[in-house]
C-alpha cells in the first residue's frame, strides 16, 4: 500500500481556519453493535428500554459519536497530513442525541497554532471538531491538540 501524498503540514494550519471533513450517516444496527461491544446501557442497546427512557428511542453512545467523528477527521485530514499523533483532548461535549438515520457533518476548526520551541521539526495545532446533524443541531464537540511535522526544506 502506498503512502498518500502529504497535503497538510504544520505551516498549513492557521487560527480561524474551518475545514469541512464530510458526512457520515448512522444506522440503528451500527448504534446497537457499537454499544453492545463498548457501552451497553439500555438506551443504546434495547429498543423497548430506550423508548421508555428520557430519549424516547435508541441513541448512539457518545463514544460512538466520537469514533465516527474520528473516522472523518482521519479520512478528511490526518491521512493526508504530517500528523504525529496527539497528546490528548481538553474536552468532549455531547450536546444532542444521535439517532438512527442521522447524518453528521464534521468540521475541523483550527483554534491556535504554535511551533515547538524544543523540537524544530514539529508544531502543535489546537482544534475543535464540531459534528452537526442534518437538522443543523450541533450534537458533539471535541477540543484537543495535535502534533504536526513541519514542511521539509526544499
Amino acid at each position: 500500500m502506498s503512502t498518500p501524498r502529504i497535503a497538510w503540514y504544520f505551516e498549513d494550519f492557521h487560527a480561524g481556519q474551518d475545514i469541512d471533513l464530510g458526512t457520515r450517516s448512522v444506522t440503528e444496527e451500527e448504534i446497537v453493535a457499537f454499544a453492545t461491544a463498548f457501552d451497553p446501557q439500555p438506551f443504546h442497546v434495547d429498543a423497548a428500554a430506550a423508548s421508555a427512557s428520557i430519549y424516547g428511542g435508541v441513541i448512539a453512545s457518545g463514544w460512538h459519536t466520537c469514533s465516527m467523528m474520528m473516522r472523518l477527521v482521519v479520512d478528511g485530514l490526518l491521512s493526508r497530513s504530517s500528523s504525529m499523533g496527539s497528546p490528548g483532548l481538553d474536552g468532549v461535549r455531547w450536546l444532542a442525541p444521535v439517532r438512527a438515520g442521522d447524518t453528521l457533518n464534521v468540521r475541523y476548526r483550527t483554534v491556535n497554532v504554535k511551533p515547538s520551541s524544543s523540537k524544530p521539526d514539529r508544531g502543535v495545532v489546537w482544534s475543535t471538531w464540531v459534528a452537526i446533524n442534518q437538522h443543523g443541531e450541533t450534537v458533539c464537540t471535541v477540543e484537543g491538540m495535535g502534533m504536526f511535522g513541519r514542511r521539509p526544506a526544499a
